[in-house]
């Protein structure tokens, strides 16, 4: 896919691997849509990268439907969707105040889980309107799940459980979406050094990359991004969840 004039649409676009994908993205020629809560900091990295910058809750119908449509009136339906916006909250089923408050888990599956379909179902609807490329292709979807899908530590129920659930929905959103020529593939990072890992003490950070095989270091954002712009570049890739992680399994804890 030819991404020069191409309106894609990135959550989390203000920071780690969404800046780095919407970054990548500007870079092909892609009139880039940023769509976080930070709207300040999207504003800096829209400013930088001559894109625009939203101001969305992805958890929020209302909030996500308002910002499609404003992208779409600046820069045309969107063929290209990266989901990376997302929030990590750690907590035992039973800790020592008693059981995980409900909300606690709730909220987790509604912005990474409900909030990566939300746009899905919202980019999809707009793709369909477009008129097929020469390979009949419409647009690309790229989700962002985790090692934790598949190797859940201790305390990460809910995180594992959002993440889990976007790897379960790739297929099957991929079948649906085939007979509009709307891929989607979902990425399943490793450790990788975004601004909350980054936040951490160097010692935990260095304790990390050491438990990773090799390389023996944290991801760069600019590696998903890579994987990202190789996913819509590569048409076959369609319906599958790739770990980009050094070949790490995390342990229990």
């Amino acid at each position: 896919m030819d991404l020069e004039n191409t309106a894609a649409l990135v959550t989390g676009g203000a920071s780690g691997l969404g800046e780095a994908t919407a970054r990548a993205l500007a870079a092909a020629g892609a009139k880039v849509a940023l769509l976080d809560m930070n709207a300040a900091r999207a504003a800096e990295v829209a400013s930088e990268i001559g894109g625009i910058a939203l101001a969305c809750n992805v958890a929020s119908a209302e909030s996500a439907e308002a910002a499609v449509a404003e992208a779409r009136a600046q820069h045309g339906a969107a063929r290209i969707l990266i989901n990376c916006a997302g929030i990590g909250k750690s907590g035992r089923v039973v800790g020592k105040a008693g059981p995980m408050p409900l909300e606690d888990f709730r909220r987790v599956i509604e912005v990474n889980l409900i909030g990566s379909f939300n746009l899905i179902r919202l980019m999809a609807a707009d793709a369909e309107t477009l008129p097929p490329l020469a390979d009949g292709a419409r647009g690309v979807i790229v989700n962002t799940a985790s090692v934790a899908a598949f190797d859940g530590q201790i305390g990460q129920a809910a995180y594992s459980a959002s993440k889990g659930g976007i790897v379960g929905m790739t297929l099957p959103i991929a079948r649906d979406l085939a007979r509009s020529g709307i891929r989607v593939c979902t990425i399943a990072p490793g450790i990788f050094a975004t601004p909350m890992l980054r936040g951490l003490p160097q010692e935990v950070q260095d304790s990390l990359a050491a438990s990773i095989p090799f390389p023996r270091r944290l991801g760069q954002p600019e590696e998903f991004a890579a994987l990202a712009m190789h996913i819509i570049a590569n048409p076959m890739l369609n319906g599958e969840t790739i770990r980009l992680d050094g070949a790490i399994r995390m342990a229990p804890k």
